[in-house]
């Protein structure tokens, strides 16, 4: 990690020294024109962009070029540039929001930070400096702060972008790169809002793999589950839920982390999540409900709408599509739900698979079962400022 983090970059021999990515060379060139911004009922993640970017290039002779925040346009690539060959992107997904204070935060950025490096290096891309990185992020939410919006569950998406850049059609290593970095307002991720979803459990297509990238979030992990999403979808469901091997262990839901609730023989609860084995993409938004229910099991916090004494018993751990239907024919599977930094919290009502009857959870009258909406509005809180919890609220301007 130090390499990535606090190393001067390298040629890719580690030997010959070169210039490593310096926010503080960073220049800015403002658009003429700003674009409106659409009324909000017109939103859908991912649909909007404002007005500028971030770019900065990686030559292996010379190193990261000046970063530059520009009008916000198209890249020009060569079409036998590595990334459309060979798909190597690495990206992040991150917000900021605006708190009560009326100033703009991030949450939990290290960790994003982290991973970007991670992913990268598993794709053999060019290293840089993730505190600059994080500098740019700061200074492009700075110019286009007027897009992050102010009400509940709104937020500015942010995308770090990393793609390999290097022209030729050798099979190898980009020594090229180019960073972009851009902004998208977003609302709700589903447009019907907050509301349990479906789920198809698909075992014939895997998501990831043992050994493969599962573990990183690079661009190729996501195109191949398009194809089977669209079956599901023309099937009555709206997401898939991953299973791997012939065991058919559950590994993630759509593109979110999944987590289930099942009531223990003592009347105290597990709350269930795959461990990281590398297929599985250790989410930010996974490690916080991981670390709340901890903390609520000691009494450090109270997590709303629980009880005190309700005992969490957070749990990394595999789990099959056989253990789904056991617990729910006892009666034992209370709830399921998926996280993410897009969605945060989405419970999941029902999962399909085959010719097998479906298993149908619990309905709840606002969507979430009692626990994904505990998660969720304590997450939400800290990611709107209107809570402190740790380090994880982290305000732009402290960057």
């Amino acid at each position: 990690m130090a390499l990535w983090k606090t190393v001067g970059n390298s040629t890719l021999d580690g030997v010959s020294r070169v210039a490593d990515l310096d926010a503080s060379k960073l220049t800015i060139t403002l658009s003429e024109t700003l674009k409106p911004i659409p009324p909000r009922d017109t939103w859908l993640f991912g649909n909007i962009m404002t007005d500028h970017m971030v770019v900065a290039e990686f030559d292996p002779e010379t190193g990261w070029s000046n970063p530059e925040i520009k009008p916000r346009g198209p890249l020009s690539l060569d079409p036998a540039s590595s990334c459309v060959q060979y798909g190597t992107t690495v990206f992040e997904g991150m917000k900021a929001y605006i708190g009560p204070d009326g100033k703009p935060r991030l949450f939990r950025p290290d960790m994003n930070m982290a991973r970007l490096a991670r992913s990268a290096e598993r794709m053999a891309l060019p290293p840089f400096n993730i505190d600059q990185v994080l500098v740019l992020i700061k200074q492009l939410i700075t110019v286009d702060r007027r897009w992050i919006p102010s009400s509940s569950g709104y937020s500015l998406y942010i995308r770090p972008t990393l793609m390999g850049t290097r022209m030729g059609l050798s099979v190898a290593a980009s020594d090229h790169a180019t960073l972009c970095i851009f902004l998208s307002p977003a609302g709700p991720y589903f447009r019907s809002g907050v509301k349990a979803i479906s789920a198809l459990a698909v075992a014939d297509t895997v998501r990831a793999w043992p050994g493969g990238t599962g573990g990183h979030k690079v661009a190729l992990n996501y195109s191949p589950g398009f194809l089977p999403l669209r079956v599901a979808q023309k099937q009555g469901y709206e997401q898939i839920l991953w299973l791997l091997g012939d065991d058919m262990k559950v590994t993630e839901a759509g593109a979110m982390n999944i987590f289930i609730v099942v009531k223990r023989d003592d009347g105290e609860i597990n709350l269930l999540t795959p461990p990281l084995d590398g297929t599985i993409l250790p989410g930010v938004t996974r490690d916080s409900v991981l670390a709340l229910a901890k903390a609520h099991a000691a009494g450090e916090i109270i997590l709303p709408g629980l009880q005190q004494t309700l005992r969490i018993h957070a749990q990394e751990r595999t789990f099959t599509m056989d253990d789904l239907w056991r617990w729910s024919a006892d009666g034992r599977l209370l709830e399921a739900f998926g996280a993410g930094t897009a969605v945060i919290i989405a419970s999941i009502g029902k999962i399909g698979f085959k010719s097998r009857e479906d298993i149908i959870l619990a309905e709840h009258e606002d969507g979430l079962g009692p626990l994904a909406n505990a998660f969720r509005t304590t997450i939400l809180d800290i990611q709107e400022g209107k809570e402190a919890w740790k380090d994880w609220g982290v305000l732009v301007d402290e960057l």
